[in-house]
C-alpha cells in the first residue's frame, strides 16, 4: 500500500536557531490537537493547512546538500503524520543531520523516529504534574488535559534513555508562568537530569490570543540566577 505522502504546510528555507550551532531548513507539518493561545502558527493547525508536495521539497533539499546542515521537522506537531519516519529517512539519505520539534504528546510516536534523529526540541509548557495549567495553555479539558500530562512526562523519559541529544524549551508570559511555576519546571527538569533548557519569552506576534509583550525585567534577573542553580546551561531567549 503506497504511504500517505506528508502533510507539508510551510517551509523555512534557513535558520541558525531551530538546530542549535546549525544552519537547517524547517519543514513545518500540518495538525495539532492543541491550541495554544500563544502559538505562533495557528494556521497550521489543522490538518488540511497543507501547502506543499513532499517530493518536490525534497527535490529542493537535493540542491541544498553541502549548503544546509540539518532538516528540522516542526508543526503543527509532526510527530501526528504517519509519514514522518520515511520522510526523516529521506532527508537523512541526502546527508543532513535531522532535528525535530515537539510538544511531546505523542510519546508512543517517538521510537520510531529514534533511529532516524541527531536532537529534539522538546516543549515543556508546565511543571510536568501540573495539568491544569497545561489544560489552560493548550485550551484541554480536565481530562484531556491529565493524558497529555503524563505524555509530556512519557516523552521526555524516552528522550532521555534514548541517547539522542535534546533541550527542552519553555515558551513562558508572565500571565501564565509566575515565579513558583518557573521554579517548579526548573526543579523537576533538574530532577529529570535534563541538561539543556531554554527559556524562551513568549511573543505576541501571530498568536490566535496575543498576550501583551514581555517586559526585558521578566524573569527578574534574582529569579534568572535562582533558575540556573536547576540548570547552569539554561538559555534565556528573547527574539
Amino acid at each position: 500500500m503506497k504511504q500517505a505522502a506528508l502533510a507539508v504546510a510551510g517551509l523555512t528555507p534557513f535558520s541558525s536557531v531551530d538546530y542549535p550551532g546549525h544552519l537547517a531548513a524547517v519543514v513545518f507539518i500540518a495538525g495539532c490537537p492543541w491550541r495554544c493561545g500563544y502559538c505562533h502558527n495557528p494556521a497550521m493547525q489543522r490538518r488540511s493547512a497543507k501547502s506543499m508536495h513532499w517530493p518536490a521539497l525534497l527535490a529542493w533539499l537535493e540542491l541544498r546538500v553541502g549548503l544546509l546542515d540539518a532538516v528540522v521537522f516542526s508543526g503543527g506537531e509532526a510527530t501526528l503524520d504517519p509519514a514522518l519516519p520515511q520522510a526523516m529517512a529521506q532527508a537523512r539519505a541526502l546527508g543532513f543531520k535531522i532535528g525535530l520539534h515537539t510538544a511531546g504528546m505523542l510519546p508512543q510516536r517517538l521510537p520510531p523516529l529514534l533511529p532516524w534523529l541527531d536532537w529534539v526540541g522538546l516543549d515543556i509548557k508546565t511543571p510536568l504534574d501540573d495539568a491544569k495549567l497545561l489544560g489552560k495553555i493548550a485550551g484541554l479539558g480536565a481530562a484531556g488535559a491529565k493524558r497529555s500530562a503524563a505524555a509530556v512526562r512519557d516523552s521526555l523519559k524516552i528522550l532521555a534513555a534514548s541517547g539522542v541529544a535534546f533541550e527542552c524549551r519553555s515558551t513562558v508570559h508572565p500571565l501564565l508562568h509566575d515565579d513558583d511555576v518557573l521554579r517548579a519546571i526548573g526543579d523537576q527538569l533538574r530532577e529529570a537530569g535534563v541538561q539543556q533548557w531554554v527559556l524562551q519569552m513568549a511573543r505576541p506576534v501571530t498568536c490566535s490570543q496575543p498576550l501583551p509583550a514581555v517586559g526585558d525585567d521578566y524573569p527578574a534577573p534574582a529569579l534568572l540566577a535562582e533558575l540556573k542553580l536547576f540548570s547552569p546551561k539554561m538559555q534565556l531567549r528573547r527574539g
